[in-house]
């Protein structure tokens, strides 16, 4: 293995010791089982793979880079978030706070990456698609902790389904593959989801309150899903 892949092991070795410090502080505040902390480990893991096998060499920076670094950061506390979805029954009022804070950390960091290389002149595809797989992956498991913390029913997990559905689509429709229009209104979309998400699982929010949020959430990733849809679908003229 030779240039940008040698060059981000270290760095991904050194996430790997921020990632099992994150899970050890939460697994300590929430005196989780040593499960949890064997759960993130193992699917930070299965990120640095999938990071090394899709990494593109040559990259206009070494090794990761200072946009994407941040990103790994957001991907960190993402898995640790992840780790939770299996212990919703022993999280209590101090888990989701922590869930909620975690998260808005995460989000706040989102549009930090995108700045960063814009201003060291870093941007990459492979960038864009890191930050965009990583928002989708933040979107799968706040909707997974939403229904497991019993907050909504099983219909809030297609919020954070849909970006995975429409790839499946894809397969059948190869239109859906082509490059879509940039866009603030997906942006915004994306943001009022996972802020939404976030409203959902606090404690001081009533029940009546988190459904009524996400499910104006999944309306309006329904409504920008199916733009893209239709755009990408629409007959094209010769």
């Amino acid at each position: 293995m030779r240039g940008v892949r040698a060059q981000a092991i270290p760095e991904l070795l050194v996430g790997l010791a921020v990632t099992l410090l994150v899970a050890a502080a939460t697994w300590s505040v929430l005196d989780l089982p040593a499960t949890y902390l064997v759960a993130v480990g193992a699917l930070y893991a299965a990120t640095g793979a999938l990071i090394l096998a899709t990494l593109p060499d040559p990259l206009p920076h070494r090794g990761l880079g200072p946009a994407n670094r941040v990103t790994l950061l957001r991907t960190i506390g993402t898995l640790s978030l992840a780790g939770l979805v299996m212990h919703a029954d022993t999280l209590g009022t101090t888990g989701r706070w922590w869930i909620v804070g975690l998260g808005t950390v995460i989000m706040l960091l989102d549009g930090v990456d995108g700045w960063v290389a814009r201003r060291t002149r870093t941007t990459t595809g492979f960038g864009a698609l890191f930050d965009m797989e990583t928002d989708a992956f933040l979107m799968l498991v706040l909707s997974c902790l939403v229904w497991t913390e019993a907050r909504a029913g099983a219909w809030v997990l297609l919020i954070g389904a849909m970006r995975y559905l429409f790839v499946a689509a894809s397969f059948v429709l190869p239109a859906l593959r082509e490059e879509l229009f940039p866009s603030f209104r997906r942006k915004l979309v994306c943001v009022i989801q996972g802020i939404a998400l976030l409203v959902a699982l606090g404690p001081i929010i009533p029940g009546p309150v988190a459904v009524a949020v996400a499910a104006l959430a999944l309306a309006m990733l329904t409504w920008s899903f199916g733009i893209d849809t239709v755009w990408l679908l629409r007959p094209r003229t010769s």
